[in-house]
């Protein structure tokens, strides 16, 4: 929950050319996250809610600055429309699966958090670049958000194909269960 109350102060430090302070409420979104996934593990307190609630969190947050980013002209468009055209099409093809199917399980796979966990990184190291114009931080920035489009174009192929195989898996079972139905 402190994630998705960042969010809107996050966006409007950045909005308002108050790089510093968005790096750092940036750095505590960044450590609630961390330390929230790692208690949850060592406390075995998962819960469903906190299931939901976390890549919603990561995603809100991600999202509003990629978009923020565009809107101020720091980042090129590209990223942000390959980063929400893939998390849409995840999200369309989920709600599709949930409604049409049996499917109700959508873990993400290890490509997904690498790429959630890169575009975490550009993210931050983007900020970084706003207050420092050190070469090292130039380039983390490049490489950063080269890194976040290819494993977000990666990731939402792979996506498309686990969904895919697990579709042909549903209707596979789907219509075995159809004709075991009718023979009886």
């Amino acid at each position: 929950m402190l994630r998705i109350c960042l969010v809107p102060f996050l966006a409007i430090a950045v909005l308002e050319h108050r790089f510093l302070l968005a790096f750092a409420i940036f750095l505590m979104a960044a450590c609630s996250d961390a330390m929230d996934g790692l208690l949850a593990r060592w406390l075995r307190q998962r819960t469903m809610l906190g299931q939901y609630l976390d890549p919603v969190a990561d995603k809100l947050l991600l999202s509003s600055l990629f978009l923020v980013f565009t809107y101020m002209g720091i980042l090129e468009p590209r990223i942000a429309v390959l980063v929400f055209g893939r998390d849409l099409g995840m999200l369309l093809t989920a709600v599709i699966l949930y409604a049409t199917t049996n499917l109700r399980d959508f873990h993400p796979s290890l490509l997904g958090k690498a790429n959630s966990f890169s575009q975490f990184l550009a993210v931050g190291v983007v900020l970084l670049s706003l207050i420092s114009q050190q070469p090292w931080v130039a380039a983390a920035r490049v490489a950063m958000l080269d890194a976040t489009v290819c494993l977000t174009v990666a990731s939402g192929f792979h996506y498309a194909w686990v969904a895919s195989k697990r579709i042909g898996i549903v209707t596979d079972s789907d219509s075995a269960s159809m004709r075991n139905s009718r023979q009886g």
